[in-house]
């Protein structure tokens, strides 16, 4: 069985021990493939010193985070670009839009959303969308800039069954996290009316604990909770969500 995280922020351990880990723990519970979303400059370093030493699981993307947008967007967009230098990347994010900590910076922010999601175009890239209370305004970016060279992940998706149809219409999968175990998370509730094909799996590590360790630190090892209560939702087996979620991820990361 092959579970692969699409989005994890793994490299925020900086303990090599502790980090050993939770590599290891990861492969106990069958998590082969981790995917690196980058935040904001300090981020990048980080996402690509752990892709380095774990080069045959880890694969980095690059964007700046809604939340870490600021009126010099601009300048630090061109930082994080710069430390790609040849280094490959798999896709643009985490991107998008965030109004639940910072209403005020939303120009801002749908700038930044469109300048990376050109990046993601030039470069022939999937994006990764970060969206929190921000649905209708995500929506309106993607129906702008949408078209067949526009594709990724809506991250972390927590909405309804209505919006998650209009993402997977705009050409997007649905990033699938430890919120499907929660008793009022909502998803539970019409999840298995969407396609599997459209889904795939992420921890979104440190955060968002599955149950049954929810509140506690997250960790990419924690995806099989994920994968299970998926596998229950569909009345499948967890090896069947596996194989169908990681073909999933390879068509969206090419890889």
């Amino acid at each position: 069985m092959l579970l692969t995280d699409t989005h994890t922020h793994l490299y925020y351990e900086t303990d090599n021990e502790k980090r050993a880990a939770l590599m290891q723990r990861c492969k106990q519970n069958d998590i082969g493939r981790l995917f690196l979303p980058n935040v904001d400059v300090s981020s990048a370093a980080q996402v690509f010193e752990l892709a380095t030493e774990y080069p045959a699981i880890c694969y980095p993307m690059l964007g700046l985070h809604p939340c870490s947008v600021k009126a010099d967007w601009e300048n630090v967009l061109e930082t994080i670009w710069n430390t790609q230098q040849d280094r490959k990347i798999y896709a643009i994010g985490e991107i998008g839009i965030d109004l639940y900590w910072d209403k005020t910076t939303l120009p801002e922010q749908v700038l930044a959303f469109k300048a990376q999601i050109k990046k993601a175009k030039e470069l022939k890239l999937p994006i990764v969308i970060h969206c929190r209370e921000a649905f209708n305004e995500v929506f309106d970016v993607l129906e702008e800039e949408g078209g067949e060279d526009l594709r990724g992940i809506l991250h972390c998706f927590t909405g309804s069954y209505e919006q998650a149809l209009n993402a997977i219409d705009l050409g997007f999968y649905l990033g699938i996290g430890g919120v499907v175990t929660y008793k009022n998370g909502g998803l539970d509730k019409f999840l298995n009316e969407i396609d599997l094909q459209h889904i795939v799996l992420e921890t979104d590590s440190p955060y968002l604990s599955p149950v049954p360790y929810r509140g506690k630190p997250n960790e990419s090892s924690y995806l099989i909770y994920i994968a299970e209560k998926v596998a229950e939702l569909y009345q499948l087996n967890v090896e069947t969500v596996a194989t169908i979620t990681t073909e999933n991820s390879k068509k969206v990361f090419g890889i």
